[in-house]
Protein backbone atom coordinates (compact mmCIF):
# COMPACT_ATOMS: atom_id res chain seq x y z
CA UNK A 1 0.00 0.00 0.00
CA UNK A 2 1.48 3.49 -0.67
CA UNK A 3 1.97 6.20 1.42
CA UNK A 4 -0.94 8.57 0.85
CA UNK A 5 -1.62 12.20 0.84
CA UNK A 6 -3.02 12.96 -2.25
CA UNK A 7 -6.30 11.58 -2.93
CA UNK A 8 -7.05 9.25 -0.04
CA UNK A 9 -9.18 6.92 -1.87
CA UNK A 10 -8.85 3.03 -2.80
CA UNK A 11 -10.27 2.90 -6.28
CA UNK A 12 -13.97 4.57 -6.69
CA UNK A 13 -14.28 4.18 -2.64
CA UNK A 14 -13.60 7.07 -0.02
CA UNK A 15 -11.19 6.10 2.61
CA UNK A 16 -13.26 6.66 5.25
CA UNK A 17 -16.37 3.99 3.92
CA UNK A 18 -15.35 0.92 5.90
CA UNK A 19 -17.92 -0.15 8.36
CA UNK A 20 -15.83 -0.53 11.42
CA UNK A 21 -14.25 2.84 10.70
CA UNK A 22 -18.05 3.94 10.44
CA UNK A 23 -18.91 2.58 13.67
CA UNK A 24 -16.40 3.95 15.46
CA UNK A 25 -16.77 7.44 14.26
CA UNK A 26 -20.57 7.47 14.79
CA UNK A 27 -19.65 6.68 18.53
CA UNK A 28 -16.51 8.62 18.76
CA UNK A 29 -18.31 12.07 17.45
CA UNK A 30 -21.71 11.52 19.52
CA UNK A 31 -19.10 11.55 22.50
CA UNK A 32 -17.59 14.63 21.33
CA UNK A 33 -20.64 16.11 20.77
CA UNK A 34 -22.22 15.00 24.25
CA UNK A 35 -19.14 16.81 26.03
CA UNK A 36 -19.97 19.94 23.99
CA UNK A 37 -23.43 20.20 24.52
CA UNK A 38 -22.17 19.75 28.06
CA UNK A 39 -20.23 22.89 28.10
CA UNK A 40 -16.39 21.86 26.50
CA UNK A 41 -14.70 23.25 24.31
CA UNK A 42 -13.12 21.85 21.16
CA UNK A 43 -9.45 22.79 19.63
CA UNK A 44 -9.69 20.95 16.65
CA UNK A 45 -8.52 17.51 15.43
CA UNK A 46 -6.08 14.84 15.20
CA UNK A 47 -4.56 11.95 12.49
CA UNK A 48 -3.14 8.68 14.05
CA UNK A 49 -1.72 5.42 12.05
CA UNK A 50 -0.65 6.83 8.87
CA UNK A 51 2.40 5.43 8.32
CA UNK A 52 2.32 3.13 5.32
CA UNK A 53 3.29 0.25 8.49
CA UNK A 54 0.31 1.57 10.17
CA UNK A 55 -2.17 1.54 7.63
CA UNK A 56 -1.07 -1.67 6.04
CA UNK A 57 -1.86 -3.57 9.53
CA UNK A 58 -5.49 -1.86 9.43
CA UNK A 59 -5.80 -2.62 5.58
CA UNK A 60 -6.82 1.13 5.33
CA UNK A 61 -6.21 3.83 2.96
CA UNK A 62 -5.86 6.64 5.19
CA UNK A 63 -4.93 7.72 8.05
CA UNK A 64 -7.73 7.43 11.34
CA UNK A 65 -9.48 10.79 12.55
CA UNK A 66 -9.81 11.42 15.95
CA UNK A 67 -11.05 15.13 17.93
CA UNK A 68 -9.14 17.38 20.41
CA UNK A 69 -10.72 19.02 23.34
CA UNK A 70 -9.48 22.33 25.18
CA UNK A 71 -9.31 19.59 28.66
CA UNK A 72 -6.95 18.01 26.91
CA UNK A 73 -4.69 20.94 25.82
CA UNK A 74 -1.68 21.47 28.10
CA UNK A 75 1.09 24.32 27.91
CA UNK A 76 3.99 24.14 26.29
CA UNK A 77 6.30 23.23 29.32
CA UNK A 78 3.73 21.95 31.49
CA UNK A 79 3.50 18.88 33.91
CA UNK A 80 1.70 16.32 32.91
CA UNK A 81 1.00 13.15 35.55
CA UNK A 82 1.23 9.73 34.09
CA UNK A 83 0.04 7.83 37.44
CA UNK A 84 -1.86 4.92 36.16
CA UNK A 85 -0.91 5.06 32.48
CA UNK A 86 -0.08 1.63 30.63
CA UNK A 87 1.97 2.84 28.00
CA UNK A 88 2.81 6.68 27.64
CA UNK A 89 3.40 7.34 23.83
CA UNK A 90 4.99 10.96 22.97
CA UNK A 91 4.46 11.95 19.08
CA UNK A 92 6.01 15.35 17.64
CA UNK A 93 3.76 16.29 15.14
CA UNK A 94 3.42 19.49 12.99
CA UNK A 95 0.53 21.28 14.04
CA UNK A 96 -1.77 22.73 11.19
CA UNK A 97 -3.79 25.62 12.17
CA UNK A 98 -6.99 26.60 10.10
CA UNK A 99 -7.56 29.57 8.83
CA UNK A 100 -11.12 29.10 6.92
CA UNK A 101 -13.57 26.63 6.23
CA UNK A 102 -12.78 23.82 4.06
CA UNK A 103 -15.53 21.48 3.02
CA UNK A 104 -15.43 18.72 1.23
CA UNK A 105 -14.01 18.00 -2.12
CA UNK A 106 -11.74 20.89 -1.69
CA UNK A 107 -8.72 21.08 -4.30
CA UNK A 108 -5.16 21.66 -3.49
CA UNK A 109 -5.55 25.45 -3.95
CA UNK A 110 -8.03 25.73 -1.87
CA UNK A 111 -6.89 23.40 0.80
CA UNK A 112 -3.63 25.52 0.40
CA UNK A 113 -5.65 29.23 0.85
CA UNK A 114 -7.04 27.26 4.16
CA UNK A 115 -3.81 27.03 6.21
CA UNK A 116 -3.16 29.77 8.03
CA UNK A 117 -0.10 28.68 9.74
CA UNK A 118 2.44 25.69 11.09
CA UNK A 119 3.94 25.13 14.58
CA UNK A 120 4.84 22.28 16.47
CA UNK A 121 3.53 20.02 18.73
CA UNK A 122 3.43 17.11 21.18
CA UNK A 123 0.63 14.68 21.55
CA UNK A 124 0.17 12.17 24.52
CA UNK A 125 -1.49 9.07 23.74
CA UNK A 126 -1.97 5.99 26.38
CA UNK A 127 -1.76 3.16 24.19
CA UNK A 128 -3.83 0.35 25.91
CA UNK A 129 -4.91 -2.15 25.46
CA UNK A 130 -2.80 -2.66 21.60
CA UNK A 131 -4.18 -1.49 18.64
CA UNK A 132 -5.75 -4.17 17.48
CA UNK A 133 -9.26 -3.65 16.72
CA UNK A 134 -9.84 -0.42 13.86
CA UNK A 135 -13.11 0.09 15.23
CA UNK A 136 -12.47 -0.08 19.25
CA UNK A 137 -9.24 2.47 18.31
CA UNK A 138 -11.29 5.24 16.60
CA UNK A 139 -14.28 4.81 18.70
CA UNK A 140 -11.54 5.58 21.91
CA UNK A 141 -10.54 8.54 20.03
CA UNK A 142 -6.70 6.60 19.07
CA UNK A 143 -5.60 6.45 22.68
CA UNK A 144 -5.60 10.63 22.72
CA UNK A 145 -4.86 12.15 26.35
CA UNK A 146 -3.07 15.69 25.89
CA UNK A 147 -1.23 17.96 23.11
CA UNK A 148 1.23 20.22 23.67
CA UNK A 149 1.23 23.41 21.39
CA UNK A 150 3.87 25.49 20.34
CA UNK A 151 3.94 28.37 18.27
CA UNK A 152 2.28 29.30 14.55
CA UNK A 153 4.56 30.27 12.08
CA UNK A 154 2.13 32.68 9.83
CA UNK A 155 4.97 32.77 7.08
CA UNK A 156 4.15 29.04 6.74
CA UNK A 157 0.61 29.90 5.12
CA UNK A 158 -0.33 27.21 2.51
CA UNK A 159 1.66 24.58 4.35
CA UNK A 160 5.01 25.59 2.95
CA UNK A 161 7.56 22.76 4.79
CA UNK A 162 10.63 23.92 2.93
CA UNK A 163 13.64 23.85 5.46
CA UNK A 164 11.53 22.93 8.19
CA UNK A 165 13.96 20.13 10.15
CA UNK A 166 12.42 18.02 13.45
CA UNK A 167 14.71 17.79 16.24
CA UNK A 168 13.74 15.51 19.21
CA UNK A 169 15.45 16.08 22.58
CA UNK A 170 15.35 13.25 25.54
CA UNK A 171 17.54 13.16 28.68
CA UNK A 172 19.80 15.59 27.42
CA UNK A 173 20.38 14.69 23.98
CA UNK A 174 19.20 14.52 20.84
CA UNK A 175 17.16 11.51 20.26
CA UNK A 176 15.96 12.05 16.51
CA UNK A 177 15.81 13.90 13.65
CA UNK A 178 14.34 14.52 10.20
CA UNK A 179 15.11 16.99 7.66
CA UNK A 180 11.82 15.48 5.43
CA UNK A 181 8.70 16.07 8.00
CA UNK A 182 6.24 14.34 5.15
CA UNK A 183 7.82 11.13 4.97
CA UNK A 184 6.41 9.63 8.24
CA UNK A 185 2.93 11.52 7.92
CA UNK A 186 2.39 11.67 3.83
CA UNK A 187 2.10 14.55 2.58
CA UNK A 188 0.66 17.92 4.50
CA UNK A 189 -2.06 19.30 1.59
CA UNK A 190 -3.36 15.92 1.32
CA UNK A 191 -3.89 15.03 4.76
CA UNK A 192 -5.59 18.71 5.38
CA UNK A 193 -8.37 18.03 2.29
CA UNK A 194 -8.66 13.56 3.79
CA UNK A 195 -9.89 15.90 7.41
CA UNK A 196 -12.23 17.69 5.38
CA UNK A 197 -13.48 15.16 3.41
CA UNK A 198 -13.75 12.63 6.76
CA UNK A 199 -15.56 15.15 8.84
CA UNK A 200 -18.11 15.81 6.11
CA UNK A 201 -19.01 12.43 5.88
CA UNK A 202 -19.97 12.44 9.33
CA UNK A 203 -21.71 15.42 9.44
CA UNK A 204 -19.06 17.76 11.50
CA UNK A 205 -16.84 20.47 9.31
CA UNK A 206 -13.47 21.36 9.18
CA UNK A 207 -13.60 25.20 10.13
CA UNK A 208 -11.41 28.46 10.93
CA UNK A 209 -9.78 28.27 14.32
CA UNK A 210 -9.47 24.28 14.42
CA UNK A 211 -6.35 23.13 15.26
CA UNK A 212 -5.06 19.43 12.97
CA UNK A 213 -2.41 17.88 14.63
CA UNK A 214 -0.60 15.14 11.29
CA UNK A 215 0.75 12.31 12.92
CA UNK A 216 4.25 11.39 14.71
CA UNK A 217 6.95 13.27 12.25
CA UNK A 218 9.46 10.20 13.74
CA UNK A 219 9.08 7.10 15.33
CA UNK A 220 6.68 7.67 18.62
CA UNK A 221 8.61 7.56 21.77
CA UNK A 222 7.46 5.16 24.62
CA UNK A 223 7.58 7.51 27.56
CA UNK A 224 10.29 5.71 29.66
CA UNK A 225 9.97 5.22 33.80
CA UNK A 226 12.47 7.76 34.28
CA UNK A 227 11.82 9.99 31.74
CA UNK A 228 10.94 13.66 33.38
CA UNK A 229 10.93 15.71 29.64
CA UNK A 230 10.81 15.56 26.06
CA UNK A 231 11.42 18.52 23.80
CA UNK A 232 10.19 18.97 20.05
CA UNK A 233 12.41 21.76 18.05
CA UNK A 234 10.23 22.64 14.54
CA UNK A 235 13.34 24.75 13.15
CA UNK A 236 12.98 27.50 12.30
CA UNK A 237 9.33 27.89 13.87
CA UNK A 238 9.52 27.11 17.42
CA UNK A 239 10.34 24.49 20.14
CA UNK A 240 7.57 22.90 22.28
CA UNK A 241 8.31 20.86 25.61
CA UNK A 242 6.33 18.71 28.13
CA UNK A 243 7.21 17.36 31.54
CA UNK A 244 6.24 14.37 33.36
CA UNK A 245 5.53 13.01 36.62
CA UNK A 246 4.13 9.97 38.24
Amino acid sequence: MGHLGMGMTTGTKPAWDDPWIKKGMTAQLRQRRQRLDAGEAAIGWKLGFGTPAAMARFKIAAPLVGHLMKAALVPSGGLVSLAGWRKPIAEPEIAVHIGQDLGPGADRAATKAAIAALGPAIELVDMDPPPDDVQQVVAGNIYQRHVVLGPRDRSRAGGKIDGLVCRVMRHGVEAARTSDPQANIGELIGLVTHVANVLDAFGERLRAGDVIITGSTTPPLTIEPDEDQITFELDPVGVVSVRFTR
